[in-house]
């Protein structure tokens, strides 16, 4: 059997083939060639048309598909963007942009929110602060747009909805819901809080159904159109950073995954309702949770990583390859020569309070310093984000031992990831995996495909693994000076 994973990406859809008897991928395909749009009709607010989304999706399957018999695909899994807001009509219509998880509009609507349910009761039972997130984004529309509100008859994660366009069938989960700040963990349900407080019909919720479960089967015209089967189920479906841990296998209490591309998670589980006090992390439903088998996230989400990254290359040296780039700042030795850079210049910052402190670059001598320096502090300031948050996981209990990462977008670069395992003093174990690698296997547990969850990575060997070295002085003395300035 073939197993077809989609990753619903801010920049570009994904999408892999996996041959479910020897776990490996056999064909992948990206779209669009460059990077997608995004919208920003005022500052701070970030909008992508989920209608984009579908097209991209549908190119990027199609050429994935020219490499393998389509007709041996069993199952489909979908990974996404977290956070985002799509509200359709009583038709399936869009009604508006997708609010997507960068979008800063909805903060002080989820901060009035937090105040009236109660700081403490909101932490006790939602595990989080309503924030920034999708109940909140949903709350803003209802205030701000109410012709549209009133047209609205569900609201979806973006993953829910392209399961929709392929199955016609409207349903979500707990670890959707959960992200989304809708759902109660004391009580296990819907949150009575937040919908009540936001005066929310519950009719908006789509049907809550397992992670791990059909959400749907593929339509005919649908499948005629991409080149598959009809009926294929869709056995799966997460958040990206709940996926990204699946892929790399970390599904127990103590295991901790590690992403850096257009932004930075480190994302460890736990069988415990933790919560952040200041709501800096926080904690979700992971993709295997139950109400009597309790696995949640705790993660800590930097907005501005890779995207610094791509920004300097795009502004300094467009057209050079991240290969040069690396090779550039391998040159220059650690801490840049007192360059600085602070990464967080996309959207609100939940680690530092939800404060929009903007991307800056301190300490630039124009007689000295060239474009290497630029490169290796951009990547340096990366990395001590991460030092900066994994302090915060570290307050709330999380001490990793180990950090599991898949060896692409920044971890390809030996600066970053050197910077990364000595200032944190966490062993990095990389593996060649990715988001939509790990939707294609999430189905494979779906579908029963494998004998259980950890059956489904049973082949799976790290290919690297980069050890701290003790001899950290330079870096420390480097953060240090960063913290100075964040």
């Amino acid at each position: 059997m073939l197993l077809l994973g989609i990753d619903l990406g801010t920049s570009s859809i994904k999408v892999s083939i996996v041959d479910a008897r020897t776990q490996q991928c056999v064909a992948s395909a990206r779209y669009p060639d460059t990077e997608s749009a995004i919208s920003t009709p005022k500052p701070g607010w970030a909008e992508q048309d989920p209608g984009m989304w579908w097209d991209h999706v549908g190119h990027a399957i199609k050429r994935a598909l020219g490499a393998v018999d389509p007709s041996h695909v069993g199952a489909i899994g979908i990974a996404y963007q977290m956070h985002g807001l799509v509200v359709l009509d009583k038709d399936g219509n869009v009604l508006r942009p997708s609010i997507i998880w960068c979008d800063s509009r909805a903060v002080e609507t989820g901060n009035a929110a937090l105040e009236a349910i109660g700081r403490g009761r909101a932490l006790n039972h939602l595990l989080n602060s309503p924030g920034n997130f999708t109940a909140s984004k949903l709350g803003w529309v209802k205030a701000n747009e109410p012709k549209i509100y009133e047209r609205v008859s569900k609201a979806m994660l973006p993953g829910d909805y392209i399961a929709y366009k392929l199955t016609g069938e409207q349903t979500t989960s707990i670890s959707a819901l959960s992200e989304g700040i809708f759902w109660d963990f004391k009580e296990d349900h819907l949150s009575e809080d937040v919908f009540t407080y936001f005066g929310f019909d519950t009719a908006l919720i789509p049907e809550v159904r397992p992670v791990f479960s059909e959400h749907g089967r593929l339509g005919k015209a649908v499948a005629a159109e991409l080149g598959l089967s009809a009926g294929i189920p869709v056995t799966y479906k997460a958040g990206d950073q709940p996926n990204n841990a699946l892929s790399l296998n970390v599904l127990k209490p103590g295991e901790v995954a590690a992403t850096a591309g257009t932004s930075g998670v480190i994302y460890g589980v736990t069988d415990q309702l933790l919560f952040d006090v200041a709501s800096r992390v926080n904690t979700f439903a992971h993709v295997n949770y139950l109400p009597d088998a309790k696995r949640l996230g705790v993660l800590l989400c930097i907005n501005g990583t890779g995207i610094l990254n791509r920004w300097i290359r795009d502004q300094i040296a467009p057209g050079l390859s991240y290969e040069a780039i690396n090779r550039e700042a391998a040159s220059i030795a650690i801490g840049s020569e007192g360059v600085r850079i602070l990464p967080f210049g996309n959207g609100a910052e939940r680690m530092l309070g939800n404060r929009l402190p903007g991307a800056q670059i301190h300490g630039l001598n124009l007689n000295k310093h060239t474009r290497a320096h630029l490169f290796r502090a951009a990547q340096e300031g990366i990395a001590f984000s991460f030092r900066y948050g994994l302090d915060i996981l570290r307050e709330n209990g999380m001490r990793p031992s180990r950090i599991r990462a898949g060896m692409a977008n920044l971890f390809l670069s030996d600066v970053f990831t050197d910077a990364f395992v000595q200032i944190t003093g966490v062993p990095v174990d990389l593996y060649r995996n990715d988001g939509s690698v790990g939707a294609a296997l999430g189905a494979g547990i779906g579908v029963k495909a494998f004998a259980n969850e950890s059956d489904a990575f049973s082949r799976m060997e790290p290919v690297r693994t980069v050890l701290p070295t003790g001899d950290t002085g330079a870096y420390e003395r480097a953060y240090n000076d960063w913290l100075s300035l964040v």
